[in-house]
């Protein structure tokens, strides 16, 4: 097997401002035409960072946020995060090791989602779990940079989880006293994202400018419905759907994952691929080629109750005992997308069908990393390190590029309405 080794260049758009701040409003520095810096914790492969860096404040104009740092511990995601954002950008280690007083006094915004498989509904809770203990990291480095606007992203149980008290109470009397808190549950597919995904959101706002509440949907699924409520940031449009996506798909060849290799900090990483070439071909048993086709459009698990197949000279029963036991379970499992709506939560395992939605609408297969990618709003140059299985995985926790933007939209407004950026 011959594989191909290198390095890639930082990239030039995570630069540092050195712009001067000219006047003081609301006890905050006012800039003219200069970046605005952001720091990105707990970064993954960068889907806040990408979501920032492609707001246009008016088509074709570049984003006026730029990242300065960003830290993540796992190191496939880390080495996907220098390929698109600049190796000298992420610091990829723990981040309890990170030193954040380089970059005192320079930050606007930091960006975050803290773990959140220790609460997260897919397992029991457990308070114990030092992957809940994170959050407190990214309370630290926001003490320490004071930044104007802080953003928190996690799974919506966050709310009810131990952390977010201890949080809260951190606002009234500790370290984050000096911000006002906004939080609430946004849904990607209300930000034109063609996915429902329900995402714990936290603003913070310093003190010393006016609070920034939540951002109001751009999209609906009911138009007319959430028209008459007056629920729109601007004139709403409905939900985007998986159809443009598998639309597109649908004349692309699968094939195997290219044997190429890169360097970042140091170590080898396979890639770096691009999204375009993450259409990936699988190779199903007999038995799940079998289900597959006994699953209508739409249908699930369901579909296969009382069906049986020949294989292999063999009659087999496509259900399981376990399915047939649980009429009333989960109706994802084994599911084909809908066409003509978002698509469900694109969790990291989105390549078993047996783990949720994630049969193509209509071939037999399961929906490949390149449209889970796409449904996460990734475009098709953005790049990628690591196995199938790490990038499946820094997909599925990723911020969806849209709903990232949004948010982008949202605070930059702000910081010009209240004229600390302009």
């Amino acid at each position: 097997m011959t594989t191909t080794s290198t390095t890639i260049p930082p990239a030039t758009s995570a630069v540092r401002s050195t712009a001067v701040p000219v006047c003081t409003l609301f006890g905050m520095p006012a800039r003219t035409s200069a970046p605005l810096n952001v720091v990105d914790l707990f970064a993954g492969c960068g889907g806040f960072t990408q979501g920032f860096h492609s707001y246009e404040p008016t088509p074709g104009e570049p984003s006026p946020f730029r990242t300065v740092a960003a830290v993540e511990f796992d190191p496939a995601a880390a080495a996907t995060y220098a390929a698109n954002f600049g190796e000298s950008t992420v610091f990829p280690g723990d981040i309890k090791k990170w030193d954040p007083t380089p970059h005192s006094g320079t930050v606007d915004v930091i960006l975050g989602g803290p773990p959140c498989q220790g609460f997260s509904g897919l397992g029991k809770e457990d308070p114990k779990d030092p992957r809940n203990q994170l959050w407190r990291e990214y309370v630290r480095v926001v003490s320490a940079l004071e930044p104007k606007i802080f953003v928190i992203e996690n799974v919506d149980r966050f709310f009810k989880s131990a952390e977010y008290k201890a949080l809260q109470r951190s606002k009234q009397h500790g370290l984050l006293r000096k911000y006002n808190l906004s939080q609430g549950i946004l849904n990607a597919a209300d930000f034109g994202v063609p996915q429902a995904r329900r995402r714990a959101i936290v603003i913070a706002t310093h003190r010393d400018l006016p609070q920034l509440e939540l951002p109001k949907p751009t999209h609906a699924k009911s138009l007319k419905k959430d028209q008459e409520a007056t629920l729109f940031e601007t004139p709403g449009k409905q939900w985007e759907t998986i159809d443009r996506i598998f639309a597109r798909t649908t004349s692309m060849e699968l094939g195997p994952l290219p044997d190429r290799t890169a360097e970042f900090f140091g170590q080898g990483f396979p890639g770096v691929f691009e999204t375009s070439e993450l259409h990936i071909r699988r190779n199903p048993t007999a038995l799940s080629l079998a289900r597959y086709d006994a699953i209508s459009p739409g249908g699930n698990r369901n579909d296969l109750r009382g069906k049986s197949a020949e294989i292999d000279g063999e009659l087999v029963y496509l259900s399981t005992k376990s399915w047939d036991r649980h009429v009333k379970g989960s109706g994802d499992v084994m599911g084909r997308l809908r066409l003509g709506a978002p698509s469900v939560t694109i969790r990291t395992e989105f390549f078993k069908p047996e783990k949720g939605r994630y049969l193509h609408p209509s071939a037999n297969r399961p929906i490949t990393h390149y449209e889970a990618a796409s449904l996460q709003g990734f475009h098709d140059r953005f790049k990628w390190c690591g196995t199938k299985v790490e990038i499946a995985r820094q997909i599925g926790n990723a911020v969806p590029v849209g709903l990232s933007s949004a948010l982008a939209k949202h605070i930059h407004n702000h910081l010009i309405r209240e004229a600390v950026y302009r």
